[in-house]
């Protein structure tokens, strides 16, 4: 499929998206929205790709936010559309789903990009990264997530300040509250996010996407997580995956996962 605003590269079984709208710090639009949107469905259901990273195009930005333009003459039923599309398309996709999404920060992630870092399982930031939610500064607040998944992130005092000052805060800063995994030179960010990949790519898909299903169980109203990994502990005993790890922990091998 043609893209416009993104680019999809594939090797060694980890896909690559990189938001390619430099000109505009690779803000999100809704065409970019809906192209990304697509672009994880396919994913998710390519049985050969077991890890995604995203990334922005260039040094300067992962994400520097939504586009204002699309946005600034909306009333309130247009400003509820736009926020329940975005989950539902995208920022809820990513979290929930089958497989592992990397976030590779490299530079500005604000607002809407800091939202889709977020919504993604891992974040490693390049050490020049500025995080933050400023949408107070335009009189509105977070909208793809961020006054929830951010506390879950860093805890409530941390995201009460980042979300009603505005401010951003840097790479290190970043690390220290909790809110990326690692940070490293911008030269190194993409080698980085590889070597996670790979790390995750040699493991059982089956069993990764029972993980990702218990952890998001954890911060989902009304479902009860530790039930939920129970039962998915369970279904681990019926996958070929759980047969082939085992078989090969007693032989004394490395497991060969399909």
């Amino acid at each position: 499929m043609d893209y416009q605003n993104i680019l999809l590269e594939t090797s060694n079984h980890t896909a690559l998206i990189t938001i390619n709208r430099p000109k505009f710090l690779n803000s999100l639009n809704n065409e970019t929205i809906d192209e990304l949107s697509n672009c994880i469905k396919s994913l998710n259901q390519n049985s050969s790709i077991r890890s995604v990273i995203i990334t922005g195009s260039e040094k300067k930005a992962f994400v520097a936010g939504a586009d204002i333009k699309e946005f600034k003459s909306f009333g309130s039923d247009k400003g509820y559309e736009l926020s329940k599309n975005g989950h539902e398309k995208l920022f809820n996709l990513i979290e929930h789903s089958n497989k592992p999404y990397i976030a590779a920060v490299n530079g500005f992630a604000l607002g809407g990009g800091l939202e889709l870092a977020m919504a993604c399982h891992i974040r490693v930031a390049s050490d020049n990264a500025m995080l933050g939610l400023p949408e107070v500064t335009l009189g509105v607040i977070p909208g793809y997530g961020g006054t929830q998944r951010l506390p879950q992130l860093v805890g409530k005092g941390v995201a009460m300040e980042m979300i009603l000052t505005g401010k951003m805060i840097n790479a290190n800063q970043a690390l220290d509250c909790g809110l990326v995994n690692q940070i490293c030179e911008q030269s190194n960010l993409m080698s980085t996010c590889q070597k996670i990949a790979e790390k995750i790519n040699r493991n059982s898909s089956e069993a990764i996407s029972r993980a990702i299903k218990a952890v998001n169980a954890c911060y989902t109203d009304g479902i009860n997580g530790f039930e939920s990994e129970i039962k998915l502990f369970a279904s681990c005993f019926e996958t070929d995956d759980f047969r082939e790890g085992t078989d090969a922990f007693l032989e004394k091998r490395k497991p060969n996962f399909n």
